[in-house]
């Protein structure tokens, strides 16, 4: 016990004295990015270094006269190994920037580690509202849960959609869509018929999908992590949902762009909520498409993606404001940024910390044979319901 409580003083000591505000002192500026990219998550791995790599070949490897190291780890969506990477990376590699985190749990177990050793953490993927409330050293540039959802619940009610069954993967994002898009949709005068919940380890939807057929739903809501959403449509027709007339609207993660083209036509009329298609119509978004095909074997970016480049983007303009120092100055210099994403619009609240961009309600439509996210409603400027009070 003793010596437990020994490493422990040893650690925190060494967090202490690895602040960022200390300039690296072989004139680099490191990135350490902490990604699953192996596991049931690995796609989501890949997407997001994929987008900081592009971002970094567009913009160079230096920023503020100093080399952009990126110090890329695998931590197998496992908490403990998350935990156990971020302090190396701060203790031992000294880097001035925390990044990636693809689902909530590894976000949440680094914030402790980002507070005591103020060092900015950047949350490119994971979404539930509680995260930056965690630490007052995380930004996001990923999306909120409850931005979406919200948006998804008021979308239904204007559309004739009085009952539905909520049916999402139990783990905190999952809750957060159950809760948001509930409170929402009911306040709007739905009636939430049930509300069903999916280990997220072990995802066989089918018998909670035959428990929803028999409720008989004007449509199904879901939210499941991101590629799962394959498993999910392809088990939606088994149990023929969509021949009893059941609609299906969900969380944008279910028709992911990185593998919607791959669902087949179950997938077509699927309405969803999310901050980013890659069809969004915009100059800038087709030149990121079409560079992300071009670096990754004509791979499509998905919303990871995009929450990594621009993450880097908010990294890299902070640098250059604090002249490459790390710590206080690289977090206040990201606060209240303002540009334009792929996405569209987007800032990061000097507040919260959080993101603000716009929402978009979405379809799947087939155009020249491929399956696309296409958006038929822009919510702009849309904040997160979960802080805004």
């Amino acid at each position: 016990m003793h010596k437990r409580h020994f490493t422990a003083a040893l650690l925190a000591v060494a967090l202490a004295g690895s602040s960022g505000l200390a300039l690296a002192q072989d004139n680099t500026f490191k990135i350490g990015l902490i990604l699953p990219m192996t596991g049931p998550f690995a796609s989501t791995g890949k997407q997001l270094e994929a987008g900081a790599r592009l971002y970094m070949a567009q913009h160079g490897d230096t920023v503020a006269g100093r080399k952009v190291v990126l110090i890329v780890k695998d931590d197998t969506a496992t908490p403990d190994i998350t935990k156990r990477l971020a302090q190396d990376l701060v203790v031992t590699e000294k880097v001035q920037v925390l990044a990636g985190f693809g689902l909530t749990p590894l976000a949440m177990t680094t914030a402790p580690i980002a507070t005591q050793s103020k060092t900015p953490m950047v949350v490119m993927a994971a979404a539930t509202s509680i995260i930056t409330e965690a630490s007052p050293y995380i930004v996001r540039s990923s999306f909120t849960v409850p931005q979406v959802v919200t948006t998804l619940a008021d979308w239904a009610s204007k559309n004739n959609i009085k009952k539905v069954v909520t049916l999402v993967t139990d783990y905190a994002p999952g809750v957060d869509s159950e809760k948001y898009f509930s409170q929402r949709f009911v306040a709007n005068g739905g009636v939430v018929i049930e509300s069903l919940r999916v280990p997220l380890r072990s995802p066989d939807f089918a018998p909670f999908l035959q428990r929803v057929r028999e409720a008989k739903p004007e449509a199904l809501f879901s939210f499941v992590p991101s590629g799962a959403g394959s498993v999910l449509m392809k088990q939606f027709s088994e149990r023929g949902l969509d021949k009893a007339g059941i609609r299906l609207i969900a969380e944008g993660s279910v028709t992911d762009d990185d593998i919607v083209n791959s669902m087949g036509d179950v997938a077509l009329g699927t309405v969803t909520a999310h901050h980013y298609s890659a069809a969004h119509n915009s100059p800038l978004n087709r030149q990121f498409v079409e560079a992300f095909g071009k670096a990754n074997n004509g791979d499509r970016p998905n919303f990871m993606a995009v929450g990594a480049y621009d993450g880097m983007r908010v990294i890299y303009e902070a640098a250059k404001l604090s002249r490459g120092v790390g710590g206080e100055a690289l977090l206040q210099a990201m606060k209240g940024q303002t540009f334009e994403s792929p996405r569209g619009p987007m800032t990061i609240d000097a507040q919260t910390r959080d993101v603000v961009h716009n929402i978009y309600i979405r379809t799947v439509e087939k155009t020249n044979g491929q399956l696309w996210n296409k958006e038929i409603q822009t919510v702009t400027d849309v904040k997160d319901s979960g802080k805004s009070k």
